[in-house]
């Protein structure tokens, strides 16, 4: 079974999070909400206080066959400050497995030379010079990365995280329950 780390810092935009672990779940996903800090709770950048499951410092990210990083300006800033997490996300990435940053979470990518060669997207203003190829699209799936463009694009964003892990009828009644339109576009 895929199991997904969705890590969660003071800061994180709240739809970016929560409705990809919506979606996630709703498909069966083992999704845990991780804290990057010394406590679970987790305060959004809309003030939402969140209670995650389990504390970074507490779990292994060899363990998770999916690393999912949400935006907001300053959830990203505090993310991109742990520097065990983005030796995490390099190994994890390098190694082939699935890595998945919405909005300004792909520049903590971007900064570490992860991104040269490869097609992404991310919020416009945190674009800058990564040596890949931006694409102004909802959400860019690049062999085992997926990226995000913002808060507007997370069902999209976690539509293909939720392409990537599971099948074709699990997908399908993801988006007839939530009435997402490519559920009917077939139709």
């Amino acid at each position: 079974m895929t199991r997904c780390a969705l890590f969660m810092a003071d800061g994180f935009e709240t739809c970016e999070a929560l409705i990809t672990l919506d979606m996630l779940r709703r498909g069966g996903v083992d999704t845990d909400m991780i804290s990057m800090n010394e406590t679970l709770e987790v305060t959004s950048s809309h003030n939402v206080h969140v209670k995650a499951e389990k504390l970074y410092n507490g779990i292994s990210a060899k363990d998770y066959d999916v690393l999912i990083l949400p935006g907001g300006k300053k959830g990203t800033a505090n993310l991109e400050a742990c520097e065990p997490l983005k030796e995490d996300v390099r190994k994890h990435l390098e190694s082939g497995r699935l890595t998945c940053a919405i909005c300004a979470a792909p520049s903590i990518l971007g900064h570490m030379g992860l991104l040269e060669g490869r097609n992404y997207t991310c919020f416009p203003d945190f674009d800058g010079e990564y040596g890949g190829s931006y694409q102004m699209e909802l959400a860019v799936t690049d062999g085992n990365l997926i990226t995000g463009r913002g808060m507007g694009a997370t069902i999209e964003f976690a539509r293909q995280i939720l392409m990537a892990v599971a099948d074709e009828e699990t997908l399908k009644k993801v988006e007839r329950g939530m009435q997402y339109e490519h559920a009917f576009r077939e139709q």
